[in-house]
């Protein structure tokens, strides 16, 4: 993906209708594209002293039915609109909800619900070598002793919290579901930090090329990294607010301890947020610079050419005033004289597009 790849893949997705024409509030249309070839749903289920976990392909594995169990659904693509529908019949999820976890456009937010609250917020990937920014949006929903997760892809983005999770006596396993959806949303912003490291190596490295020695591919990098940093800009200013709603929510789901804990995410998101336009106003200003080395340099161009020039005019204006009005030219009684001078003159030309391109003007 270029320009970065998801914003490619968000300005063909913009194409896909929300909902059908004419459908009603609440109907299941996933407005995505395939990105799993089988939907996977993964079951964690535990305890203080118990933990079981399972993943099955295409369907909803069962769950044990021991009482104050906490159960964590994490379903990894999105297609499957039946299987979404299944857990959403399970667990009485709203049928707005539903909607909005298959509305794969959704901006970050929290929506509360009599028996659920529905968080949405986007994960990032960001490849170095290409300076592709890809994005993927994240719906966790937690109701009575349940979190459900729904990503797009494949990929575990909560491999961290999965661990955390097989460690007997952890923080988590000793604290009820809102703290887990807490988690979640925490491990997602750890990821932000780890992707904005990536861009600030590759910010480091673009203005090393820029002071050196710019290419006019550096442009196109640059720009690359103007669009991640949009998109990121984009989709992290409205997690501020979301945040901020679940740490300061009255909904009977939350409890105090757990909204002290996403007071302190607060701040992260603030964190990462302040970066984000720090990087932003850096990838401006190496645009910038790439600017002024590239007319400094043509400038350096110029110079060295009009000094050329400024010699041979005279020359010139000698050579075309007296022409070649001498009665004697020694030249003119050489026999291979007309060829000489071609070969002199071509010795000229290769030789000056040899010191332009050596001089990298070419």
């Amino acid at each position: 993906m270029r320009i970065t790849k998801i914003l490619r893949s968000q300005g063909e997705r913009q194409l896909l209708p929300r909902k059908a024409s004419g459908a009603p509030p609440g109907s299941l249309i996933y407005t995505g594209k395939q990105e799993v070839e089988q939907v996977h749903v993964h079951l964690s289920e535990y305890e203080f002293d118990y933990f079981n976990s399972q993943m099955v392909a295409d369907a909803i594995p069962p769950i044990d039915d021991i009482e104050d169990n906490i159960t964590w659904y994490d379903v990894r693509g999105l297609h499957r609109v039946d299987i979404i529908e299944e857990l959403g019949k399970k667990y009485n999820i709203h049928p707005l909800a539903m909607e909005d976890i298959l509305d794969v456009q959704q901006r970050p937010k929290l929506e509360v619900y009599e028996d659920g609250v529905l968080m949405q917020l986007k994960a990032f990937l960001f490849r170095p070598e290409t300076r592709d920014l890809e994005v993927e949006q994240v719906s966790i929903y937690l109701t009575k002793g349940v979190v459900l997760t729904f990503q797009e892809d494949s990929d575990d983005l909560f491999a961290e919290v999965r661990r955390r999770l097989e460690t007997a006596g952890g923080r988590i396993r000793k604290r009820p579901a809102d703290y887990l959806a807490y988690a979640l949303v925490d491990n997602i912003a750890d990821r932000y930090f780890t992707v904005l490291d990536s861009v600030e190596s590759s910010l480091d490295q673009l203005e090393g090329t820029i002071l050196t020695e710019p290419q006019p591919a550096t442009k196109r990098q640059l720009h690359d990294l103007r669009l991640a940093m949009l998109a990121m800009r984009k989709n992290i200013s409205p997690l501020r607010e979301m945040v901020q709603q679940f740490a300061q929510s009255d909904h009977h789901l939350i409890s105090e301890e757990t909204q002290l804990y996403a007071r302190d995410l607060k701040d992260h998101i603030i964190q990462i947020s302040d970066l984000v336009e720090t990087y932003r106003d850096v990838t401006n200003g190496l645009y910038d610079l790439y600017v002024s080395e590239i007319s400094f340099r043509m400038n350096s161009v110029m110079q060295t050419l009009t000094v050329v020039s400024t010699i041979f005019i005279p020359l010139g204006f000698l050579t075309g005033v007296y022409g070649m009005n001498f009665v004697r030219i020694p030249e003119l009684e050489y026999r291979y004289g007309y060829f000489v001078l071609w070969g002199f003159m071509s010795l000229i030309i290769f030789g000056m597009l040899y010191w332009f391109r050596r001089r990298k003007w070419l």
